[in-house]
C-alpha cells in the first residue's frame, strides 16, 4: 500500500468574479457542501473558505488522484448543486481556471489560518490584489481568462 501525502492549496473564483456568494450563510452552505461532496468521492478537504467571489481549498490528493480531476469533481458538482437548490437568485457558475500550489508540511498552519481568515483578509485586499500576489508570489504568468 503507498503511503502518500501531497497538499495542494487550490483556489478559483466565480465566473467572471461574480460576488455570488454575498452572504456568510450562503458561503457557509456552499463550503459544507463541497467539504460533503468531496468525502463521498473520497477527496480529502483539509480545509475549505473564501469569500463572496472566491473559494480557497487545502486538499491533501490521494494515490490516484490528479489536480484536474480534483477540480471537476469539486467545481462542477458545487455548481450544479447551488443552480439545482436555488440558492442564489442567478444563475451560478465558477470559472474555468484556477490555481494550484503545493504546500510543505511546515506551511500547512499558516496555509490554514490564511483561508480561515478570508473574511478579515478581503477587508484590506480585494481577489484582484490577492490575485496579483499569486502571480506573482508563485510565478505565474497572467492567463486571460483567470486574470
Amino acid at each position: 500500500m503507498p503511503f502518500v501525502k501531497v497538499y495542494i492549496h487550490f483556489v478559483w473564483s466565480t465566473k467572471n468574479r461574480y460576488p455570488f456568494l454575498n452572504s456568510k450563510e450562503i458561503r457557509t452552505e456552499v463550503w459544507q457542501h463541497i467539504r460533503e461532496n468531496a468525502k463521498e468521492k473520497s477527496i480529502f478537504i483539509d480545509f475549505v473558505n473564501g469569500y463572496t467571489d472566491h473559494c480557497h481549498c487545502l486538499i491533501s490528493l490521494g494515490v490516484d488522484q490528479s489536480i484536474q480531476k480534483i477540480m471537476q469533481l469539486i467545481k462542477g458538482e458545487s455548481s450544479f448543486w447551488i443552480n439545482k437548490n436555488g440558492l442564489i437568485k442567478e444563475k451560478f457558475g465558477w470559472q474555468e481556471e484556477y490555481f494550484a500550489v503545493s504546500v510543505s508540511e511546515s506551511m500547512l498552519d499558516k496555509v490554514r489560518i490564511y483561508i480561515s481568515n478570508q473574511e478579515e483578509h478581503h477587508k484590506r485586499k480585494t481577489f484582484q490584489q490577492e490575485y496579483d500576489e499569486f502571480i506573482t508570489k508563485y510565478g505565474f504568468e497572467k492567463h486571460k481568462d483567470f486574470g
